[in-house]
């Protein structure tokens, strides 16, 4: 029994001391994100924009050694799992609801926006599809996910760091200007919820925007972004497929899963069979989203506004590109679409 007490007893030590190293870095992370959540929650500006921007100003802080090994676990192991998290939110219901031909329209619209990214990416077929995927699935949310299953490293780092900032903004446009737009042209109320749904990035401003029509519209608008947002998992797994496959030099590798990309679809399994307890599920879609805030204020205070700088502007003129070109096309397909007329 002694014995017993005493492996334990070591094990426990074992595992403070590789962790307390951390401990610092996390902490400065969670400090930003709490600081973040207040002033988003108080004065209305998008999180991951506020969890970014504060981060970069504790640049210098993160870089310290005692910071640094904790801002790095949390810019990657808590981003994996909050995106392993996300799979809870996936819906098969949703899309059964609005069926074969509107989410068919929504995938090809997905589809579509995804290629056009990398179309405009021709050097870099990955920052193409970064931008495409953020703006065709769930903003800021759709960066991150993509961005964890890419090869890692300081530029990919750099660009979806910038991606966040430009689909956010974007997003944020979007909401105040595309109901104006959408009445303007004389859209009903389900055409506009169709192309709100199926053009604004995040799904908080799709709500925003809906509101400013109707609860109803709303409603419908939050519907549709929720199918996008489904086809989150279809991404991952077709861009894991690929970049397994295929190697710098075109050799083909053994296919391997991540594990956050298997627990993911775990959960997307056990969320729509039933097996899940609701309280469970939505306890799952709050710790996710708290785990991706400190992700991202981690990727924040990994990255200097000088660094960030040298991105260009060419990659926030193809984000707003794939952004007018979605809303326009959406437009379009709610105009043809049987049931919203």
């Amino acid at each position: 029994m002694k014995d017993l007490k005493a492996t334990a007893s070591s094990q426990t030590t074992q595992v403070c001391n590789a962790l307390r190293p951390l401990f610092p870095g996390i902490a400065l992370a969670v400090v930003i994100g709490l600081a973040a959540l207040f002033l988003s929650e108080h004065y209305g500006p998008p999180v991951m924009l506020m969890a970014l921007l504060i981060g970069m100003v504790f640049n210098p802080l993160a870089e310290e050694s005692a910071s640094a090994p904790g801002i790095e676990f949390a810019s990657k192991g808590l981003l994996r799992a909050g995106v392993a998290l996300l799979g809870v939110r996936v819906s098969m219901s949703d899309i059964a609801s609005l069926g074969v031909w509107g989410f068919g329209t929504i995938a090809g619209l997905l589809v579509a926006t995804i290629l056009l990214g990398i179309l405009m990416s021709r050097r870099d077929w990955q920052l193409g599809l970064l931008a495409g995927g953020a703006v065709g699935i769930c903003g800021a949310s759709a960066a991150l996910a993509i961005s964890s299953c890419l090869p890692r490293g300081q530029a990919m780092q750099k660009e979806t760091l910038f991606t966040v900032v430009a689909v956010t903004a974007m997003s944020t446009l979007a909401m105040i200007i595309y109901p104006i737009v959408l009445v303007r042209l004389g859209l009903n109320e389900s055409e506009i919820a169709f192309v709100l749904g199926a053009s604004i990035h995040d799904v908080a401003q799709v709500v925003g925007a809906g509101l400013t029509i109707s609860t109803e519209t709303a409603e419908l608008a939050t519907l549709v972004k929720m199918v996008r947002v489904s086809l989150l998992p279809v991404v991952l797994f077709v861009l894991i497929l690929v970049s397994s496959t295929m190697n710098t030099t075109g050799t083909r590798q053994k296919i391997t899963l991540p594990g956050f990309l298997i627990v993911f679809f775990v959960l997307a399994v056990l969320a729509n069979t039933g097996l899940m307890p609701e309280a469970v599920a939505d306890g799952a879609v709050t710790v996710s989203k708290s785990f991706l805030i400190v992700a991202i204020s981690a990727l924040g205070a990994k990255t200097s506004l000088r660094s960030l700088a040298t991105a260009g502007s060419q990659n926030m003129i193809r984000i707003g590109i794939l952004t007018l070109v979605l809303f326009a096309a959406s437009a379009i397909s709610a105009h043809f679409l049987t049931g919203l007329s």
